[in-house]
């Protein structure tokens, strides 16, 4: 919090507020749209990162990033969900689009936009969904399904 409060003074333009964990988590989800960028040590940011994903639909279609100056790591927030490995269940749309983040990241515009259209798609299109959004398709199913939207745009994959 310190170095939160110090750093904000070089930085006038740019709204800064600090609260406890409580209350963010309560305006979160009272007033997500007011949020853009949480700066948070890693137990609030897992706590956090959840509370957010499930507004959202789940920690299945929730992507993640840290991003440092040097380095950024770009990574499903739910983790390598190792409960379900092995079994075809498990949901792809988080780690697609942390690599559609990446992209952003390496200003791949067109390309993140093209995967994420082609997830909105295959979403929109309800046809092949996993079990955690009511589906009955298996990650490679899902996923091939939105390979396949890709193709249709004349992306190479």
């Amino acid at each position: 919090m310190e170095v939160a409060n110090c750093i904000a003074k070089d930085y006038p333009d740019i709204e800064y507020e600090d609260m406890i964990i409580d209350v963010m988590c309560m305006r979160l989800v009272q007033y997500p749209e007011r949020y853009d960028v949480l700066v948070l040590p890693n137990l609030y940011g897992d706590i956090v990162s959840d509370l957010c994903a499930g507004l959202v639909g789940g920690i299945g279609i929730t992507p993640g990033a840290n991003i440092g100056t040097d380095i950024s790591v770009f990574e499903a927030i739910h983790g390598s969900a190792p409960d379900i490995a092995g079994q075809g269940i498990a949901n792809p749309i988080a780690l697609i689009l942390s690599g559609a983040m990446m992209l952003r990241q390496l200003n791949e515009i067109k390309a993140a936009e093209r995967i994420e259209h082609a997830i909105n798609k295959t979403l929109m299109e309800g046809k092949y969904l996993t079990f955690d959004l009511e589906g009955k398709s298996t990650t490679e199913e899902f996923a091939d399904a939105i390979i396949e939207k890709i193709k249709d745009m004349d992306i190479i994959v």
